[in-house]
């Protein structure tokens, strides 16, 4: 029954979202707990700002090396062979771009470890030398992560092609849960290198759970070291803007770690705390439903089909929003409750009331531009199932020149707050620039539906944030607000009482999400009913 219902929901957009969401809410479950440990064993101090600096130049080389070559090149590439050759080229061209990723990885493996002294000088400039290094120790570590997430993404890359999303969701759910038994088990018995080795553990349960389904689609490894491969040289062309791109994201989050790494100790520790955070939501709604939504826009190009296209980022432009402007007004009113709840709950630990304080303030200025960072992955992967991967990383270019110009000037007036003010006007910017360039190039997207949706998201989403804060004060004198109990049960009334009216509203108002995810659920009783015939 279970696999006649996962079926079911991999045959559709909504269903993939659905399967990816799911799995992305126990990950971020298990992120949060993750964060919660490190809140609770090192609070915002100066080790949590060592581990987490010594993951910016890992991070900087997987999405250059791995996703620059994955993320906007590999899946349309990869269908567009199946469908021309058969499946027996396109996995040759799959083994071909492994074996070729694995030696470009190794050789900048190398290359980093050597100088991860430098890369950590640079990022802890004014820090201790002890500090720095311990940074180049983890970082050398970590390292080695990049050759399973090498290998990992190449599998996810082939699985999202068939839509079979089960086990790419369930991998960073065991990425977390390594990341926990380093800081755990290893920590306590070999000191701070434990959680480096929770890292490298958690990439490789991160791999090791698509394998299987992976041999299920009829692919088996081969060493073919073959580039002029039409798909690999397809799928290496179109890799360097991308690959620039996301090198300019993290050359702007490794401009940022330094610029907090230049504040008190533990500012980069919270920044990170309320980033996590806010990704929850994100990765939920705005992230699965871009992934679920790519093999369709790539299939929509193959086809010519633009009315398709169109038709499919329409609603799932509608969807994230739908979802992600309530979830954002609610964080913006609940901030300091989920902060408490999350990192600080239960009690003891080294998480202050002053990092309880930071992190919640930077959280609601990341909640100002949470529904455009929701927004951005459907907008970028709509230019690249065009195979247009130079847009974006123009885009890209100019807000990070914004954003590092604005992050310098208001740091230096209102420290880590004005890291969180500038990078939330740099994430607007970026949505606003990639849609108007997306309008200006495919013309009508749908306009005045999703026009429509988005106003009367906005209302019924300012409604609810009105009965959340009635609520929120309402319940405070009623409970002990210095008592876990206390918190949960005001944070939980609040989110109930406006979550009821926000839906309310929306069948009221016959939003367009309401009757599509009502006949998506009739879907998936009938095909639950079929299965037990």
């Amino acid at each position: 029954m279970v696999r006649i219902v996962l079926r079911k929901l991999s045959s559709t957009i909504m269903g993939g979202a659905i399967i990816i969401g799911s799995a992305s809410i126990l990950s971020r479950i298990v992120g949060l707990a993750r964060d919660n440990l490190l809140a609770k064993y090192f609070g915002a101090s100066a080790t949590l700002d060592v581990y987490n600096a010594a993951f910016k130049v890992p991070d900087l080389l997987f999405n250059i090396l791995v996703l620059g070559a994955l993320s906007a090149s590999f899946i349309p590439v990869f269908i567009e062979r199946r469908e021309k050759s058969g499946e027996a080229d396109a996995f040759k061209t799959v083994n071909a771009l492994l074996n070729f990723l694995l030696v470009a990885v190794l050789i900048c493996i190398a290359i980093s470890y050597i100088f991860a002294p430098a890369f950590a000088n640079f990022l802890m400039a004014e820090r201790s030398v002890d500090q720095q290094v311990t940074t180049a120790l983890l970082m050398r570590v970590m390292l080695v992560s990049l050759i399973f997430f090498a290998v990992s993404n190449v599998i996810s890359g082939v699985l999202n092609s068939y839509r079979r999303f089960l086990a790419y969701a369930i991998a960073p759910i065991l990425y977390n849960v390594g990341i926990i038994i380093g800081i755990t088990v290893f920590f306590p018995r070999v000191g701070i290198i434990g959680l480096a080795y929770g890292v490298v553990l958690g990439a490789f349960m991160h791999m090791l759970i698509q394998i299987p389904a992976l041999l299920r689609t009829g692919f088996r490894y081969r060493f073919i070291w073959d580039i002029s491969l039409p798909g690999v040289r397809k799928i290496l062309k179109l890799m360097p803007p991308r690959a620039l791109a996301l090198g300019i994201v993290q050359i702007n989050a490794l401009i940022i770690a330094a610029f907090a790494l230049r504040l008190e100790e533990g500012s980069l520790a919270v920044w990170t705390w309320a980033d996590n955070l806010q990704h929850f939501p994100i990765n939920v709604f705005g992230v699965s439903l871009a992934l679920s939504s790519f093999p369709v826009f790539s299939q929509a190009f193959a086809e010519k089909d633009m009315a398709k296209f169109k038709n499919v980022f329409s609603e799932n432009f509608r969807r994230i929003m739908f979802f992600i402007i309530p979830i954002s007004i609610g964080f913006l009113l609940l901030r300091a409750q989920a902060v408490r709840l999350i990192l600080g709950s239960f009690g003891g630990g080294q998480f202050d009331w002053n990092a309880t304080i930071l992190t919640a303030q930077i959280l609601g200025l990341f909640s100002i531009s949470m529904f455009a960072q929701a927004s951005i992955p459907l907008l970028a992967r709509s230019f690249f199932a065009h195979h247009d991967t130079k847009t974006p990383v123009y885009i890209s270019i100019f807000v990070m020149i914004i954003n590092v110009l604005l992050a310098w000037s208001l740091s230096s007036y209102f420290g880590i707050y004005g890291l969180a003010a500038a990078f939330s006007f740099s994430s607007l910017l970026s949505m606003l620039l990639l849609l108007t360039v997306l309008r200006l190039k495919f013309g009508d997207l749908d306009d005045k539906r999703i026009i429509k949706s988005v106003w009367q998201i906005v209302s019924a989403a300012l409604i609810m944030g009105l009965v959340v804060h009635g609520l929120k004060y309402f319940i405070a004198p009623l409970v002990d607000m210095k008592t876990f109990v206390g918190i949960f049960t005001q944070t939980s009334v609040s989110i109930v009482g406006g979550a009821l009216v926000y839906i309310g509203l929306a069948f009221l108002l016959k939003f367009d999400e309401v009757a599509i995810i009502r006949e998506y659920i009739s879907k998936i009783k009938q095909a639950i009913k079929k299965s037990q015939q």
